[in-house]
Parts: C-alpha cells; structure tokens; sequence
C-alpha cells in the first residue's frame, strides 16, 4: 500500500521541483559593447568544466530515491527495473542527465526530471552520487 504513495509522493515533488525552477528569474547579465566582440585568439577555448557540489548534490536528489532507491531497484508501477545510480562515475551521470534534458535519451519521467535541472544542477547531482556509498 506503501508503493503508490511513494510513486505518488515522487510526482508530487517533481512537479514542485519543476514549477520551482521555472518561476526562477533569469540571472543572466545583458550584454555590452565589449562581449559582443570575442577577443582574437589562436586556439578554440574549450568550454569551463563545471564544478560540482557535492552537498547541493544531496538537495537535489531526494526525489531520486523514490525510484532510485527501492529494494531490488524494481520500480512498482510499472514494474521496471532501475538503474543503480549511487557510485556511479560523475562522466556518466552527466551525460545520461544530460541526454535525459536534450530527448537523446528517452524516459518520460527522467526526461521531466532532468528538463528542470540546469547545467549546475547536473554538476551538483552527479558529484554527489558519484561520492555517495
């Protein structure tokens, strides 16, 4: 009896999570004169890594565990197996978020997920899984 109430409790929260994130403002600084013209350089620079926080990691995650974290990592309704998450490299916790937000990678729930999650979010959660035991 358990189960739907958790499944329940994980939408519920995904849900919050997602209206959350989009009621967010937009914190981006308007461009000047100055940034619109990029400096001459002679090779490409490659994008910063973004660093991840282990410890906003662990906010971002309690919705993980109520299909991440079930006994036998079988999903209730419906009746799945899931992916064992904790321990997992942080390359490939990046990646398969990151798959999950652009629709590479499908599953309707994980790409609902990971749609609300910005690039920092994803640093965040998967530098805490990949440390967590």
């Amino acid at each position: 009896m358990m189960r739907p109430l958790m499944t329940a409790a994980c939408f519920a929260l995904t849900l919050a999570a997602m209206t959350a994130h989009a009621e967010e403002p937009a914190k981006a600084p308007a461009p000047t004169a100055a940034a619109a013209i990029p400096a001459p350089s002679a090779t490409p620079a490659a994008a910063p890594a973004i660093k991840g926080s282990a410890e906003t990691g662990r906010q971002l995650t309690y919705t993980c565990q109520g299909c991440h974290g079930v006994t036998g990592y079988k999903n209730a309704y419906p009746n799945y197996h899931v992916p064992k998450i904790v321990g997992q490299s942080p390359e490939y916790l990046t990646n398969a978020l990151t798959e999950y937000k652009k629709g590479t990678r499908k599953h309707p729930t994980m790409q609902a997920q990971a749609q609300s999650f910005s690039d920092q979010d994803i640093a965040d959660i998967a530098a805490f899984l990949s440390s967590a035991k």
